[in-house]
């Protein structure tokens, strides 16, 4: 996760619903047979705040996404309304629902997770690490059962008071569902980043922002095991589609097979795309976090998460 403190306070506007623009040109980018024909570039909804993070969807479609210099947490609802969600929201990166419906937050201000009610109200999950900080939780995926899997490499806050680390790496780890204490899973990663598990379970990607890398690992019981390399990329954010499909961020959104084959390239017109998700209510809309901006994309294909 990157972005510059740019003090712009967010207001709440009113967007177009979730839809794709239908044109009778070629898209300006290789679709890879993943974009809806048609479609001809991201669409922006909104230009107005400081960075933009963290793509979570719920059970109906709804997408939540933050604006972390701003400390907010904003909803983009299914009949295309821009709605604060939460003010105060603990600097939150990387967000993902958990089977219960609660919003999961990595809450970096003060390196901890949050589970976040449809009330607002705010349960944290993880405080520490037997007494010690956290570097910062940046990323998660929660399987099917609750169980998390959370990245923490250590990107220094300019709202932090402390300059390093308290721990002896930049891990992956894994909560298991009413678990007090997390256990590290990965260990040998320059800056673990974005992450984001299939749907049966089986298979986890984690991607290592610092070496330009994404692997892949078999999971059993929330240990991990059976590592490869997916594809010569880093990511920010992560995310999934029907056909297995792989969709990392950095340099706009690139989307890799199964297989680890790049098959399409989407360009996004800020400096830095941070996170992304699919949402609406048939989940064929990409949305994608970028810099400043809020974008959406119409796809021939469906989200899984």
């Amino acid at each position: 996760m990157r972005y510059l403190f740019i003090g712009m306070q967010a207001i709440f506007i009113g967007v177009p619903a979730f839809c794709g623009r239908a044109m009778a040109q070629a898209p300006a980018f290789d679709s890879g047979w993943v974009v809806a024909e048609g479609a001809i570039q991201p669409q922006l909804v909104s230009h107005q705040f400081a960075f933009t993070e963290g793509a979570a969807v719920d059970k109906a479609g709804n997408v939540f996404f933050t604006d972390q210099p701003n400390n907010k947490i904003w909803e983009y609802t299914l009949e295309g309304e821009l709605v604060l969600f939460m003010d105060s929201a603990g600097r939150s990166n990387g967000m993902y629902f958990d089977p219960g419906g609660r919003l999961v937050s990595c809450a970096d201000e003060q390196e901890q997770l949050w589970a976040i009610g449809p009330d607002r109200r705010v349960r944290v999950l993880l405080r520490d690490i037997g007494g010690r900080r956290l570097n910062g939780p940046n990323d998660l995926w929660i399987d099917a059962k609750g169980n998390i899997f959370f990245t923490d490499p250590y990107y220094q806050r300019p709202y932090w008071s402390r300059t390093r680390s308290e721990l002896d790496g930049e891990k992956v780890y894994y909560l298991p569902r009413g678990a007090k204490q997390p256990v590290a899973v990965v260990a040998d990663l320059k800056k673990p980043n974005g992450i984001v598990g299939t749907p049966d379970g089986k298979t986890l990607y984690v991607s290592d922002l610092g070496d330009g890398k994404t692997y892949a690992y078999s999971i059993d019981r929330g240990r991990l095991s059976d590592r490869r390399l997916f594809c010569m990329q880093g990511s920010d954010g992560m995310t999934l589609d029907e056909r297995g499909n792989v969709y990392l961020t950095g340099n706009g959104v690139t989307v890799y097979d199964r297989l680890g084959k790049k098959i399409a390239h989407i360009p996004v017109p800020e400096q830095w795309t941070a996170n992304l998700c699919f949402g609406g209510r048939d989940r064929r809309t990409l949305f994608i976090t970028a810099s400043q901006g809020l974008y959406l994309l119409r796809m021939r294909v469906k989200g899984v998460e």
